[in-house]
């Protein structure tokens, strides 16, 4: 028999819609790692006078700041110059930011002089070299770390902690800063009581002029944005003219500075130390020597960096982005930092970071894109070109000012306070990095702080918060029976835990269940709630396992109340249910309590008793 013949549908061809899907995902995969492709093409000729503005602006306060962070690193100011060209352009292309300004920071600076002290003498050739290749390794581990998308890793640094550390940093910065603020010859590092002791032991090498021009630098630093900043005529908010004009006061206080010096020859009549012969050109091409034993000696430097550098910068970049509804990729951006400290590694600079001061100054200039970097970047290519020999008369101390100023910003009571007020914990571990930072060094005391607050956290949930509770009134509410007027039955005793379930809490919390069942001998059924309950490790089911069949030998049945559904299904593996009976699983509290103890009414209650 001949079987009719089928119809057949035309089919979309499948090589182009191939082809396009194929074109569509590279495309994609491009705009998320070139941000500058997204933004680029929809670039509106009204965003371009805001970028030029916020680029000029952030380059007057760049150009002293780069000097001298480079300074503290203890380096040659040249290279923080260097480090604010090409790794800006970079950053621009490749970061998902429109107003973080990347660059030498204190806090980053700080870290480079931690990690390379103890490898080589600070302006020296060799620890020049060094920093170089710190910038190198720095650069390949944040490009890593975004790549493998593990920026979860970053939340082991809490925000007492990281405010603990750059309160503390900020103490050592202004302290070694002595050396050029006063003149007297202050370590440029070690613990507190020996830089105090011997800043004090040498007072009498104080430097009067020095001393002299970094006050006044200091008092204008201090004076004149506060005086520009402030409302005119009792307008609500000082003109955005003034709010621009006040951030040049460290431009200002260099070009005084380098005037008074120069007509005066205070270098040499009164010994006033000066950054002296800046090369000039473009920025050298350098390649980083790689050897082993000296990147195994660089490397926990080159993590802190990569952690803490990255920390200050995006916490300002997700803040500044949070006010225009814009959206901030975490893992980019830790490619886009290492990227942009490799361009820095390649033309003679050292690890940059994300400045909260700089980028929130590009956010009031009105920044709208990336490409307000892009012209800071040009700015400071410019000054490196032409400018550089109008610097030679520029003092130390005017350079130590913009530190000190900086730094006493970085210095973070509040948050101590509102910690005290609201958990003392996170106080303790405020204080205890603070004192580690300023006693045992940088990278010492964030690994300190770090784990303190891990100690702190285990040690506060292994005493997690469980309590006994009760129907309020009829309702389908159950609250504690220690702060509220509740209803509870003589044979039903429902239990309430406020957190996780894990080896280090879950003997507790069966120790607790375990007592109380013993209190109120008419038990015949416990339910154990589990709304506050989010996670069983294999520990803790073992240990709730165990409770069960005890409980089960003693004539009490032992039932689960709002379980979660990743709960469920993890429970559901090992049979863990069908061991439960003849316990049930109850979909609330509520169900539970009608199908063991009946509805609502004014039955007896188990008496209250002193406890959580």
């Amino acid at each position: 028999m001949q079987r009719p013949a089928r119809s057949l549908r035309p089919t979309r061809p499948l090589a182009p819609t191939t082809a396009s899907t194929t074109r569509s995902g590279v495309g994609r995969l491009l705009r998320r790692h070139l941000p500058v492709l997204t933004w680029l093409p929809q670039y509106r000729r009204a965003d371009l006078s805001g970028d030029l503005l916020a680029g000029a602006v952030v380059a007057i306060v760049l150009v002293p700041q780069a000097m001298a962070y480079a300074l503290l690193a203890g380096l040659p100011p040249q290279m923080g110059l260097y480090a604010s060209v090409l790794p800006l352009f970079l950053y621009g292309l490749l970061g998902t930011s429109r107003y973080l300004a990347v660059g030498p920071t204190a806090l980053v600076s700080l870290l480079v002089a931690a990690g390379l002290r103890p490898l080589a003498t600070p302006e020296s050739p060799a620890y020049a070299t060094l920093a170089l290749t710190l910038a190198l390794l720095t650069g390949l581990v944040r490009i890593a770390l975004g790549m493998l998308r593990v920026g979860v890793l970053l939340n082991v640094l809490s925000n007492p902690v990281l405010s603990g550390f750059t309160s503390a940093a900020a103490v050592l910065i202004c302290l070694t800063q002595l050396r050029h603020l006063v003149g007297i010859p202050v370590p440029s590092s070690g613990p507190l009581h020996e830089l105090a002791v011997y800043a004090v032991a040498h007072a009498a090498a104080v430097n009067a002029t020095t001393l002299a021009i970094g006050l006044a630098s200091i008092g204008v630093l201090v004076l004149f944005p506060r005086l520009l900043s402030a409302p005119a005529g009792g307008s609500s908010a000082a003109p955005l003219t003034q709010q621009v004009l006040s951030k040049s006061a460290p431009l200002l206080v260099v070009a005084g500075a380098a005037v008074a010096v120069a007509s005066l020859e205070l270098h040499e009549t009164a010994r006033v130390p000066i950054v002296g012969a800046i090369p000039s050109g473009w920025p050298p091409l350098t390649l980083p020597p790689l050897d082993g034993d000296v990147l195994l000696g660089l490397l926990p430097a080159a993590l802190t960096i990569s952690f803490v550098g990255y920390l200050e910068g995006i916490s300002v970049a997700k803040s500044l982005a949070s006010k225009r509804r814009q959206k901030v990729d975490v893992d980019q951006e830790m490619i886009a930092m290492g990227v942009a400290t490799l361009g820095a590694a390649f033309t003679g600079g050292y690890p940059i970071g994300g400045s909260f001061s700089r980028s929130v100054v590009a956010f009031i200039s009105g920044a709208n894109t990336a490409l307000a970097g892009m012209v800071t970047a040009g700015l400071l290519a410019l000054v490196v070109l032409a400018f550089t020999p109008l610097l030679y008369h520029l003092p130390l101390a005017a350079l130590a000012a913009i530190i000190v100023v900086a730094c006493t910003n970085l210095i973070d009571l509040a948050t101590l306070r509102r910690a005290w007020c609201y958990n003392r914990i996170d106080a303790a571990s405020w204080l205890v990095t603070f004192g580690a930072v300023l006693e045992l060094g940088v990278q010492a005391g964030v690994v300190v702080g770090v784990l303190t607050s891990l100690l702190l956290y285990l040690w506060r949930t292994s005493k997690p918060h469980v309590t006994i509770v009760g129907r309020v009134g009829t309702t389908e509410h159950f609250r504690s029976i220690h702060r509220f007027d509740v209803q509870t039955y003589p044979e039903v005793l429902a239990i309430r835990v406020d957190e996780n379930l894990y080896f280090a809490n879950a003997r507790y919390v069966a120790e607790l269940m375990r007592a109380w069942v013993a209190d109120h001998p008419a038990v015949r059924h416990v339910v154990l709630i589990c709304s506050g309950i989010n996670y069983i490790d294999a520990s803790a089911l073992e240990t709730l396992e165990n409770l069960m069949y005890e409980l089960r030998d003693a004539g009490i049945t032992l039932h689960l109340a709002e379980v979660k559904s990743p709960i469920l299904a993890r429970l559901q593996r090992v049979e863990f249910l069908q061991a439960l009976a003849p316990g049930r699983l109850f979909l609330s509290t509520h169900e539970a309590i009608c199908a063991l103890a009946g509805p609502p009414s004014e039955g007896p209650s188990l008496p209250r008793h002193e406890g959580r």
